[in-house]
């Protein structure tokens, strides 16, 4: 059953935020480590996360969603506030090849009452001179969180990587249907947020399959490489099936835009995310 954070008493809330960190399947399958609100960390140790083939593209190129899920934007922690995003900016300078893992670097533009504006630069764990991507984003506070946050055992989902391992989307549930679009399941604890609403990894993910799939057939080729992604979080997903439709425009320099929207369909075909992603052949 999913829970609303915000619906516990300030006494059950840590207890709460720990159930609900520890089966968010967003972070944990992809290994991605959260130094500010899990144990085992050093003080200044930096966010990180591997990259695995099922993060990566036909051609070997990294994939956009494991990027905006490995450096989620804004960070504005669950230590501080009860945080939603409202926008998220990825811009990919490198395809990442031969990379094996990447490090955050996180710079907090402002944490205001009810709004929080950070960026990020993300570089190869072993070269900090090789720049990946960098981010940007916005996102409110939903409330306050009572003081006392102590960090949280938050083991990762063992996860072997191999080029015949199953795609993030195969992994998340996300299915195409009659009608061609791609559809996330019905809401459930693995894929919501701590306010009881889609995750905004599970987003990203059928985003950029459906983005993907387009861009390939736009194209004639699935030798493509993202180069720019944007994701605008409009309202919370609450029940779901939630549906992808999106479309692709060609462009006299080459590069192919997908525009990307999620509805709803449990709670009347409701808009809950628009997004957009700029590609490019290789």
């Amino acid at each position: 059953m999913v829970k609303d954070i915000r619906d516990v008493t300030p006494d059950q809330h840590w207890d709460a935020f720990e159930e609900i960190w520890t089966g968010l399947m967003s972070y944990r399958y992809l290994n991605k480590t959260t130094p500010a609100l899990d144990t085992g960390f050093a003080d200044d140790e930096l966010e990180s996360m591997p990259l695995r083939h099922d993060m990566r593209n036909a051609h070997g190129g990294i994939m956009a969603a494991p990027l905006a899920i490995g450096c989620p934007e804004p960070s504005w922690n669950d230590d501080l506030v009860v945080p939603a995003p409202v926008v998220s900016f990825t811009q990919i300078l490198d395809d990442a090849r031969g990379v094996d893992r990447i490090e955050v670097y996180r710079e907090v533009i402002n944490f205001g009452r009810t709004m929080g504006f950070t960026r990020s630069k993300v570089v190869d764990a072993a070269d900090h001179s090789r720049v990946i991507s960098t981010s940007a984003g916005m996102g409110v506070s939903l409330g306050d969180v009572p003081d006392g946050y102590e960090a949280v055992d938050n083991p990762l989902i063992p996860v072997e990587d191999s080029p015949d391992m199953p795609r993030l989307h195969e992994v998340f549930g996300v299915t195409k249907g009659d009608d061609g679009w791609y559809r996330l399941p019905e809401l459930t604890k693995e894929f919501s947020a701590p306010h009881a609403a889609l995750h905004l990894g599970p987003i990203h993910i059928v985003f950029d399959i459906t983005a993907h799939e387009l861009v390939e057939q736009a194209a004639g080729t699935d030798r493509i490489q993202v180069e720019s992604w944007y994701v605008m979080f409009v309202k919370p997903g609450l029940i779901g099936p939630f549906r992808c439709e999106a479309e692709a425009i060609t462009s006299r320099s080459g590069r192919i835009n997908v525009n990307l929207t999620l509805f709803d369909e449990g709670r009347d075909n409701r808009t809950i995310t628009t997004g957009s992603g700029v590609f490019r052949v290789v």
